[in-house]
């Protein structure tokens, strides 16, 4: 009964932290999860000020360690097919802003960026053992794209706030 328990919460595990299985995409299976984590978020209810948003990406967090814990191995610490840690840092990066083709085209870009490019202390954060470091710098990758696209989001209402702009 236990070994039967054990099988299928690996296999849930699996499915969560494989992102519903977009992370077996053949190509840039991490893109791949963070594409189909923004149409989900694109479709879902859910603006970039809900509560139900942060609800979600709060709840989401540990559940990913969990699941993508599950999946790391010694020799694979952080599988390529672990991809959960994207849909939390994509809807992350989308947090306050407007839910709108650009806006989300420029998440997308800006989270996918940061992602790959590790900028510290994102970097230091994969040290972190399991899935806390699978998950742990991707969080942080969407905070800095929030933050940083937030930031130019207001500035654009500014300058076209002026008058005469």
């Amino acid at each position: 009964m236990n070994r039967l328990i054990e099988m299928s919460a690996t296999r849930v595990a699996w499915f969560i932290g494989s992102g519903f299985g977009s992370g077996l995409f053949p190509l840039m299976p991490a893109t791949a999860g963070s594409l189909l984590a923004l149409v989900i978020y694109w479709w879902s209810p859910l603006a970039g000020y809900s509560p139900g948003l942060i609800i979600l990406i709060a709840a989401g967090f540990p559940l990913g360690i969990w699941a993508t814990g599950k999946m790391s191995t010694a020799d694979k610490p952080d599988p390529k097919a672990a991809v959960w840690d994207e849909y939390i840092g994509m809807w992350t990066t989308c947090i306050l802003l407007p839910k709108t083709l650009p806006w989300m085209a420029a998440a997308f870009v800006c989270f996918r960026v940061l992602d790959i490019w590790k900028p510290w202390p994102i970097r230091r954060l994969e040290r972190l053992h399991g899935g806390l470091g699978i998950m742990s710098d991707d969080l942080l990758a969407g905070v800095f794209g929030a933050v940083l696209l937030n930031i130019i989001r207001v500035l654009i209402a500014t300058i076209l706030a002026r008058p005469g702009s």
